[in-house]
């Protein structure tokens, strides 16, 4: 009994500094945001308490329902997005080919480069007037051609998620499926070559099933990094309004506008509020669909 308790301290003493940590940077911020959304403040620190207030006057802002429907749709839409073309490019590297190798560090080293750069530098080659996409066509073209690609409502999405391909979320994505994708049994794919099953067969009936864990884990880290991360990538782009016209203002830009703009600091943490349970939900969702849709072996 002595040993089992002496083992319970040693063991607690090794989870300590992420339980201090847990309970300083993650537990304390959420209580205090959740708190400050009850206040006033501004960023110069007064701040007076006005209980739902500022939940009110969100729920009655065009601003706030066109920022949450973007949140939504940009969410979605960059997850199924980067999740396929992970998938894609890590069945590319598990075929057996030459400079495989060369291949993954040239694709993946665009992932390891700040997103903000990564942004800035997309920037000037989706440029109108001296961006470099602008420049090549008007060279097949014959004719000067000057799309404004990152200010135009049927253009900015597509570039944006073009963008996000590069992205390191991407890149890990890529990897870990390439990972897993080297894990599954070759007895499977041998068997399904003497049924005569077909290259779409077997991604579908074998591919697929073997690594839906690891999609479940991408699309959870994707999810998190669209709502998290989608500041760093979109305001160097689109600015904080989310040009053009709304468009592409997710709730982490409306934030920033509101804290640090219009200094209204309070009515920004009730926006975080709503921006935490918007990330509950996606994750409740996909570990839902999850029960159905995941395969595992035991």
């Amino acid at each position: 009994m002595r040993r089992k308790n002496q083992d319970n301290k040693v063991a607690y003493a090794f989870i300590l500094p992420w339980i201090i940590g847990f309970l300083c940077f993650t537990l304390f911020p959420i209580i205090f945001m959740v708190q400050q959304s009850l206040t006033n403040r501004k960023l110069n620190g007064v701040s007076k308490f006005i209980g739902l207030t500022n939940y009110k006057n969100m729920f009655r802002s065009s601003v706030f329902w066109n920022s949450l429907r973007v949140t939504i749709f940009f969410t979605i839409v960059m997850v199924v997005v980067t999740t396929i073309w992970a998938i894609i490019m890590a069945l590319l590297l598990n075929s057996k080919q030459r400079f495989n190798g060369i291949f993954q560090f040239c694709y993946f080293l665009p992932s390891v480069v700040p997103t903000v750069a990564l942004a800035y530098a997309f920037r000037t080659i989706f440029g109108k007037n001296a961006g470099l996409l602008n420049n090549i066509l008007s060279m097949f073209a014959g004719r000067n051609i000057e799309v404004n690609w990152l200010y135009q409502q049927n253009t900015i999405y597509f570039v944006v998620f073009f963008i996000t391909l590069f992205t390191y979320s991407t890149g890990q994505m890529m990897l870990i499926f390439r990972s897993g994708l080297s894990d599954v049994p070759k007895e499977l794919y041998e068997a399904s070559n003497l049924d005569g099953a077909t290259f779409i067969q077997k991604f579908f009936h074998i591919t697929l099933p073997m690594i839906s864990p690891l999609i479940l884990f991408n699309a959870v880290s994707g999810c998190v990094s669209a709502l998290n991360g989608s500041f760093a990538l979109l305001y160097p782009l689109t600015s904080e309004n989310g040009d053009p016209n709304g468009s592409t203002q997710v709730l982490s830009l409306l934030i920033y506008k509101e804290a640090f703009s219009n200094m209204k600091v309070g009515y920004a943490c009730a926006l975080s509020v709503i921006l935490f349970l918007v990330a509950a939900v996606f994750g409740g969702l996909i570990f839902a669909i999850s029960k159905k849709t995941v395969y595992y072996e035991d």
